[in-house]
């Protein structure tokens, strides 16, 4: 028997599919889409991280397609608890977000690939057939994204735990409210920001905000806890 994922033409059971995604409206249109081709088998919805990584468990999808931006437990920790527990589900992102706040962590959790919503029909389709074989997928603007970072020598990343800093500061939260929502002291949110202004190019909280959102660190709207 073909794996899961076989070509047009090959025969082979049609591909499991976990949608993980808060909102109902594009949970129905990617399980409707799915379900008009023979080649997929929509086995289950999950509303935020922890479910679909308990009904990854359970069902044994061949493909999750995974938002990031969940309640609870989000995308990229799901993805690092399905790593933890040695899935064996292929997840493919699928997102909004194409900054390397998102992208890089995601790829990095063990992520087989990173689409955008706006992916037409036919490229999700084969991005999902691709991601069942153990293919790498990425959107044309994320692998362009990526490759210019890899041209762009000594370019240090903004860690995640500098991200929540940064989101919380654009938010406008002191250094102590920060710490305070972060669980860590004063100090740690000083440390952080002299890395951060160290990383951005800045001098100062305002200016570190202003360049994180010019370089797509931060997007409008991102929660702040």
């Amino acid at each position: 028997m073909s794996a899961p994922g076989a070509g047009p033409g090959e025969a082979g059971p049609p591909i499991r599919l976990l949608i993980a995604d808060d909102h109902p409206v594009v949970r129905d249109g990617l399980s409707g889409m799915f379900a008009r081709d023979p080649g997929f088998e929509v086995v289950g919805e999950a509303s935020d991280g922890a479910t679909a990584v308990r009904l990854a468990g359970l069902l044994r999808p061949d493909v999750i397609l995974m938002d990031l931006r969940m309640p609870g437990l989000d995308g990229l920790g799901a993805l690092t608890e399905l790593a933890r527990q040695g899935s064996t589900a292929r997840v493919l992102v699928l997102t909004t977000y194409d900054t390397d706040a998102y992208v890089l962590p995601a790829i990095e959790a063990g992520a087989t690939g990173y689409l955008l919503k706006d992916a037409p029909r036919a490229e999700l389709l084969r991005a999902v057939r691709a991601a069942a074989r153990g293919e790498g997928v990425l959107s044309p603007p994320v692998a362009t994204r990526l490759m210019s970072r890899v041209r762009t020598p000594g370019v240090q990343p903004i860690s995640q735990r500098e991200l929540e800093v940064l989101e919380l500061v654009a938010a406008g939260n002191t250094n102590r409210e920060t710490a305070a929502r972060l669980l860590i002291s004063e100090a740690t949110v000083k440390t952080h920001l002299l890395s951060i202004y160290g990383k951005l190019g800045v001098s100062d909280r305002a200016a570190a905000v202003a360049e994180a959102f010019n370089r797509g660190l931060l997007v409008p709207g991102s929660p702040s806890g």
